[in-house]
């Protein structure tokens, strides 16, 4: 395997440091795309609000609505993996469709918020861990340990070849989607609860009908949510430099990640409204305090406590597998802008590879570094690591994502359809263009959907001025990125033509 580029006349003397290939297969890249999303954290957090203050018993269509919209995504954004290899995904891609400027900008802003992504989760892991602990042992323990040992942990699996953390990974994803599968199935071989299976909760007509009964419930926040459960989704094209058959295995994982999860996630808030019944379901969720009873009930009913127990333990264990695939995510992005070197010294201080297991070493410790500062900041000031942390960093980073997945969905029509090359021979009408244009046509509608429930998704942390400047960091990303690839233009040309054009070369 070797890196290359398209760029003549690059800075002289410049080294590329690259990524150990062939470290992961497909079940890897599938590992660790999938822990982003945590399912069983997605589904345990997200469809009680969703049920409660959403679409009600159409909560499950609200996901069949997400997963066909993020689908589309997939369809275009799976094409331009097959041709470009980057571990920068987003920033490679966006660059290729809609040029440097346009491309550093979304590599600014991408890298940002998965920088925040890992501290969000981070948080909400402490959370749960400490109250587990205090549950099962009575010991209560300051949530910053728990979140010190994540921290720690991260740093330190990252810091080996790939398939470490993928194998751990591995464990703690089987684990999770084997429980809420025993359970799914279980309801469903059962024939569901006191109404049956309600089939009609799988009408998408009825995703966008706001919870019947349920004064201020709104679809919106329903489908808002349902694709919150996605966030990380599309991280299977960062790994391309690292797996093995990328042109295959990515594209591949891109769709599961998409289709097959959506499916599962479908599955799964079908069950759990049926096992409550409608009625029930919507009343037990709209209450913080028994929100997670919407699981809990009917895994003790179906399953037994010995399974609730085991589903709490695996809540924790599911929020530690997310954290270390953000915190991978984090790295290779940082490590993406850092080899190019356009800011003297990033090169040296995220650019270099580990000699020996091939891993970006030094992106992953300076990720490690921002991300405990950013714990230590929000427990100085005496923040809840859920409410806070947690809450907060993730409508930061969520917004950051879905800005740039909109703008990555037309980057690939502009790239098949107007960009020369001999990419242009697998131009589709379907693949490259239809599915591209709805999916970000899909995304561009979430965005809104964000701005609009933005304040309900925070909640108490709504008063907060980091709450109030979320747009405008993303904003500020998205600026600082764009002035300084039209500096590099206007100043430094070879550096321009290098933004974002590092690429593994196939042998």
């Amino acid at each position: 395997m070797t890196l290359t580029t398209t760029v003549q006349n690059a800075p002289a003397g410049h080294h590329f440091d690259r990524l150990k290939g062939n470290s992961v297969g497909l079940a890897g890249v599938l590992f660790m795309v999938i822990a982003t999303a945590s399912p069983i954290t997605a589904m345990v957090g997200n469809v009680p609000i969703s049920v409660g203050f959403g679409n009600g018993q159409y909560t499950p269509a609200g996901y069949v609505v997400a997963t066909l919209i993020l689908t589309l995504f997939a369809i275009g954004y799976a094409q331009m993996a097959r041709h470009i290899s980057a571990t920068g995904a987003f920033y490679g891609f966006i660059t290729r469709g809609l040029g440097p400027v346009a491309g550093l900008a979304c590599g600014v802003t991408v890298t940002l918020t998965y920088v925040v992504f890992e501290p969000a989760i981070v948080g909400i892991f402490a959370f749960f861990a400490a109250d587990l602990v205090k549950e099962l042992s009575g010991l209560q323990l300051s949530w910053l340990w728990f979140a010190a040992f994540l921290l720690l942990a991260g740093g330190v699996l990252s810091y080996f070849e790939i398939a470490l953390a993928a194998k751990v990974l591995g464990v703690c994803l089987i684990l999770e989607v084997l429980m809420l599968t025993l359970l799914s199935g279980a309801v469903l071989f059962a024939g569901g609860g006191p109404a049956g299976l309600v089939p009609e909760s799988l009408n998408p007509a009825r995703a966008f009908e706001a919870a019947a009964g349920v004064s201020g419930a709104s679809a919106g926040i329903g489908l808002f949510f349902a694709f919150w459960s996605w966030v990380g989704f599309e991280s299977s094209a960062m790994y391309s430099e690292e797996s093995r058959n990328p042109r295959r295995n990515i594209p591949i994982a891109v769709i599961f990640s998409a289709l097959g999860v959506g499916l599962f996630y479908v599955f799964v808030s079908w069950m759990v409204v049926a096992a409550n019944g409608p009625a029930e379901a919507i009343r037990i969720a709209q209450d913080p305090a028994t929100a997670a009873n919407l699981f809990f009930d009917p895994t003790r009913r179906f399953l037994g406590e010995w399974a609730v127990s085991l589903f709490k333990v695996l809540i924790v264990t599911g929020t530690f597998a997310c954290a270390l695939a953000f915190h991978n995510c984090a790295a290779r992005y940082l490590y993406a802008l850092g080899r190019e070197n356009l800011l003297p010294g990033t090169a040296a201080a995220l650019g270099r590879t580990h000699s020996q297991h091939g891993s970006p070493h030094r992106a992953s410790t300076v990720q490690t570094i921002l991300a405990s500062v950013i714990v230590l900041l929000f427990f100085a000031a005496g923040k809840d690591p859920y409410a806070d942390l947690f809450t907060l960093l993730g409508l930061l980073g969520t917004l950051g994502i879905l800005v740039v997945q909109a703008l990555c969905a037309f980057a690939v029509i502009v790239y098949f359809h107007r960009v020369p090359g001999p990419h242009q021979q697998d131009k589709h009408w379907f693949k490259t263009l239809l599915a591209p244009l709805l999916g970000g046509l899909g995304l561009v509608y979430v965005v809104d959907l964000l701005f609009t429930n933005m304040t309900f998704a925070a909640g108490n942390a709504a008063q907060s001025t980091l709450f109030q400047l979320i747009p405008w960091i993303i904003a500020a990303s998205l600026l600082a990125g764009a002035l300084l690839a039209l500096y590099f233009r206007r100043n430094d040309p070879a550096r321009y033509r290098l933004i974002g054009q590092l690429v593994r070369a196939e042998p």
